[in-house]
């Protein structure tokens, strides 16, 4: 499928792999390829994302995928939901981190929790939107996936990135909007 990426999209995939890298992560998650667009500049999703203002709020999504990474990877959302059984999350985390030190459920990097010069492997969700990217691209009968492509994937694989996107107006209604108009125009 990678054949199928821009240049633009392949450097999302390998600046989420540096990301995963950085931290010593064994595995790469969407917080990761959301975290790798943030840093894109001069993109199709560059684009959209300054169009929607969340470019000037990169630092307010980078702390909200952090502090999701504290909460071992739960969203917002699962948070809540696990709260509606009673089960407090924040409570966990406080307790987990008075035991084991500030960021014990987070994948901070410590002792290495991969073998050096082994790549991380793609979690189950960052696979989904890669795969969601392909039929999103397909879908515009564009011939290849683009990081317009991945962002609007990460809107819609439900998850922690999805989450934090939402959170900062971008959706895939507003992103689409941005990128293709009423369906006819194109963005840059």
């Amino acid at each position: 499928m990678f054949e199928r990426f821009t240049k633009d999209a392949r450097a999302v995939v390998s600046g989420a792999v540096e990301h995963a890298e950085g931290r010593g992560d064994r595995s790469l998650d969407t917080g990761h390829l959301l975290l790798a667009l943030l840093d894109r500049e001069e993109s199709r999703a560059s684009f959209a994302l300054a169009a929607l203002g969340a470019a000037r709020r990169r630092e307010s999504m980078r702390r909200a995928l952090a502090e999701a990474r504290r909460r071992a990877g739960l969203s917002q959302a699962e948070a809540d939901a696990l709260a509606g059984l009673g089960i407090d999350v924040s409570e966990i985390v406080a307790r987990v981190e008075q035991e084991h030190g500030a960021g014990a459920l987070s994948d901070d990097p410590g002792e290495p929790r991969r073998r050096p010069g082994r790549r991380p492997t793609f979690r189950r969700e960052a696979k989904a939107v890669l795969e969601e990217s392909l039929r999103i691209a397909l879908a515009r009968r564009d011939r290849r996936i683009g990081d317009e492509h991945l962002l609007l994937a990460l809107t819609v694989v439900p998850g922690v990135a999805a989450e934090v996107l939402a959170d900062h107006g971008v959706t895939r209604e507003s992103v689409s909007r941005v990128l293709y108009g009423g369906g006819e125009a194109k963005a840059g």
